[in-house]
């Protein structure tokens, strides 16, 4: 082999090795589990206190997101946004990250989750559930530069399940 031929090989190793690395991590983030820390505490009053959630990758390469969000919406109005920063986590492994939780209106915010909470926990319906909304938003972008998110759009009965889930793959 030529070291014409070496270079060129070289160089296209390094233009393809950062998409390789964007496509695991679109990927990974596809594949992510999440839970509540303590899944028998989860509420979405506890969310909005800025907790923890449990990460799990199942896959067998690390992935890295620049961001995860769990955007909540009531009747088509976003009533506030739980965040986690940039993070890693390993193959086939878990960690638990501390979020941040945003909204604009807090007392109306926190009555709402609070009211929720109570009829997710059985309770007498007073809102209708129905209308409660949440889009759960990973971000990773292609090669650090293009934006790319995972949306999955699921309703807070739904998102009250799994974070009270109590197995991931990584347990």
């Amino acid at each position: 082999m030529n070291k014409y031929s070496l270079i060129t090989i070289i160089a296209i190793l390094i233009i393809i090795s950062p998409f390789a690395y964007s496509v695991m991590n679109i990927v990974g983030a596809e594949q992510l589990q999440y839970k509540w820390s303590d899944s028998e505490k989860f509420s979405f009053f506890a969310m909005m206190n800025n907790g923890s959630i449990e990460l799990c990758n199942p896959m067998p390469f690390s992935i890295s997101f620049e961001k995860l969000q769990i955007g909540s919406f009531y009747n088509a109005k976003n009533i506030g946004t739980y965040e986690i920063m940039s993070t890693t986590i390993e193959p086939q492994s878990s960690i638990g990250v501390k979020g941040n939780f945003f909204t604009e209106e807090y007392q109306s915010t926190q009555r709402m989750f609070l009211t929720l909470d109570y009829e997710f926990g059985g309770g007498e319906i007073r809102v209708d559930p129905n209308k409660f909304i949440v889009i759960v938003s990973i971000h990773t972008p292609i090669a650090g530069i293009i934006p790319y998110s995972h949306d999955l759009q699921i309703s807070g009965f739904e998102l009250d399940k799994i974070m009270k889930n109590q197995e991931l793959y990584c347990n």
